[in-house]
C-alpha cells in the first residue's frame, strides 16, 4: 500500500476560494456570483482584488442563476455560489431551463455538500446533488477530495466550456495531493495500484479509502483505490480496467447510495463487465445535526465502512 502523509487540513471549500483567486488575476473573464454566502464561500480574496467583478444577488438564488445564464451571452465565465442544498435543489428548474438546456457555460460552485455540513442538520445537508446535476444532458460534475485538488479543479473548470457544478465541503480535511497538481477533468486519479478490489472513492472519501486501504493491507488485501473526481462524464476506461484486474469494486461517496457514483459505476460494469459491486453511501435516508466525525460515522461513511464493504466483494467474487 503507498503511502499518504499529511502535514495540514484544510476545507475544500477554501480550495475553491485559492482557485478563484488565480483566477481573478489571470482569467479576465471570470466573474462571481454569490447568494449572500460570500465568507461561507471563500471569495473574499476575489471580490477585494475585483469588486467589479462580483454580483451580490442576496437570498434569491433562482436570479442567481438566470443572472449568471445572461452574463455567459456577453462572453463572462460565471461561478453562481452557494450552500450546495440551494444550489441545486432549490433552483433545479432555473439550471435545467436557463443553463443545462441551452447549454450556457455557468460554473455552479457550491459549498456545504452531504453530512458533512455537520450541526445544520438535514434540511441544509444534500445528499441528492450528485445524482441531479449528472441527469442533466451536458453537465459535466466535479467532486474533489482535498484543498488542493479543489483548488487545480476550480481553475480547470474556468477552461472548460460548458456547464459545470463544481461540489466542495465544509470540515477541514487532510491535504494530501500535490500542489502543483494538474487537473483533468473525466480523467480518474490513481491513488493506489492494487490486485484484489478496486476501491471507487470521491470527494471527502478518497481519504478515508486510503484509512481502508492500510487496514486491508495489514489483512494481506491488496487494494486499487482510484479517485473519482469527475462523475460525469465518469472515466469508464478506468473503472474498467480496475475491475478486469481486481474482479470486484467498492464505491464509496457523501451521498446517497440511489443515483450517485455507485449507480453509475455499477451502469458501466453491467454493460461491459459483470463483477460484484458494493456501495458506501446513505441508504436511503436524510440527515441530521451532529458533527461532521459523528454523522460520518453513525452513516458508515467512513474507513471501517469501506473495509467490511470491500471484505464482502472479495467473499462474493470468490463464491
Amino acid at each position: 500500500m503507498k503511502k499518504y502523509t499529511f502535514t495540514e487540513k484544510k476545507d475544500t471549500r477554501s480550495g475553491f476560494g485559492a482557485g478563484m483567486q488565480v483566477l481573478g488575476q489571470t482569467n479576465p473573464n471570470v466573474v462571481a456570483l454569490c447568494a449572500d454566502l460570500i465568507g461561507s464561500l471563500k471569495l473574499d480574496a476575489f471580490i477585494k482584488e475585483n469588486p467589479e467583478r462580483f454580483f451580490q444577488t442576496g437570498i434569491a438564488e433562482a436570479n442567481m442563476i438566470c443572472i449568471a445564464a445572461g452574463l455567459t451571452i456577453g462572453g463572462k465565465i460565471p461561478f453562481a455560489t452557494t450552500f450546495a442544498n440551494f444550489g441545486t435543489g432549490r433552483v433545479y428548474d432555473q439550471i435545467r431551463q436557463s443553463v443545462a438546456y441551452s447549454n450556457k457555460n455557468v460554473k455552479i460552485a457550491c459549498s456545504h455538500a452531504g453530512l458533512t455540513l455537520g450541526e445544520d442538520g438535514a434540511t441544509h445537508q444534500i445528499l441528492e446533488d450528485l445524482g441531479m446535476m449528472k441527469m442533466l444532458p451536458g453537465m459535466t460534475v466535479i467532486n474533489p477530495c482535498d484543498y488542493n485538488q479543489t483548488k487545480a479543479a476550480t481553475i480547470a473548470v474556468a477552461e472548460h466550456e460548458g456547464p459545470v457544478y463544481l461540489r466542495f465541503g465544509r470540515p477541514v480535511v487532510p491535504i494530501f495531493t500535490a500542489p502543483d497538481q494538474e487537473f483533468i477533468i473525466g480523467k480518474a486519479w490513481m491513488v493506489n495500484e492494487g490486485a484484489d478490489v478496486s476501491i471507487f472513492a470521491t470527494g471527502h472519501l478518497v481519504w478515508e479509502a486510503i484509512l481502508a486501504g492500510e487496514i486491508l493491507a495489514e489483512k494481506g488485501i491488496d487494494a486499487e483505490i482510484i479517485n473519482i473526481h469527475t462523475i460525469k462524464p465518469l472515466d469508464e476506461e478506468a473503472v474498467l480496467a480496475s475491475v478486469r484486474k481486481t474482479g470486484c469494486a467498492v464505491s464509496a461517496e457523501e451521498h446517497q447510495i440511489a443515483g450517485g457514483l455507485g449507480d453509475s459505476i455499477a451502469q458501466v460494469l453491467i454493460k461491459k463487465h459483470l463483477a460484484p459491486l458494493e456501495y458506501v453511501g446513505v441508504e436511503d435516508s436524510f440527515g441530521e445535526s451532529g458533527t461532521p466525525a459523528q454523522l460520518m460515522e453513525k452513516y458508515g461513511l467512513n474507513a471501517a465502512s469501506i473495509v467490511e464493504k470491500a471484505l464482502k466483494a472479495i467473499a462474493r467474487k470468490q463464491a
